[in-house]
């Protein structure tokens, strides 16, 4: 892995999952934060589930890529951000259990692009499952100034 290039990336990538609104709904949070590498957790609720009972792969895909945007966070400077530009998923297998654990892995941390693979496991009678692997690649760019959310019409 590449020099780090911000000494506090472990608040920079802890902060993504805190600041994201749809991340803190859906429950989603930071496990282990190392440089080019983060873990996350969601513990699975009614809310996640399909009408088959399985967990949604929506839910699956938001875990494999915010834990990959956060690994992101872990390679690039304190004042730049990343977003993803590319985001491929292989559902493996139905997803049933009591959590979602996330795996991120930097394979190549670029100036202008990252490269990222996220795997997903349920969590079941004690044991991990593999049940999903994305493949991410984020955007590098300048972190804009913090601006309020634009006003509704009503």
């Amino acid at each position: 892995m590449a020099e780090i290039r911000n000494p506090d990336f472990r608040s920079a990538a802890a902060a993504i999952f805190t600041e994201a609104n749809f991340i803190a709904d859906l429950g989603i949070e930071p496990l282990t934060i190392d440089h080019g590498r983060v873990a996350a957790r969601l513990t699975v609720l009614p809310r996640h589930l399909q009408h088959s009972g399985v967990i949604h792969a929506g839910v699956q895909m938001t875990l494999a890529d915010h834990t990959a945007g956060a690994a992101g966070h872990t390679v690039i400077d304190a004042e730049q951000m990343v977003l993803t530009c590319g985001f491929t998923v292989q559902l493996l297998a139905p997803a049933v259990g009591a959590e979602l654990l996330a795996r991120a892995e930097i394979l190549r941390g670029g100036r202008r692009l990252v490269y990222a693979e996220t795997s997903v496991f349920t969590w079941q009678n004690g044991r991990e499952r593999l049940v999903s692997r994305a493949q991410v690649t984020l955007a590098v760019l300048a972190r804009p100034p913090q601006s309020p959310l634009p006003q509704t019409r009503v």
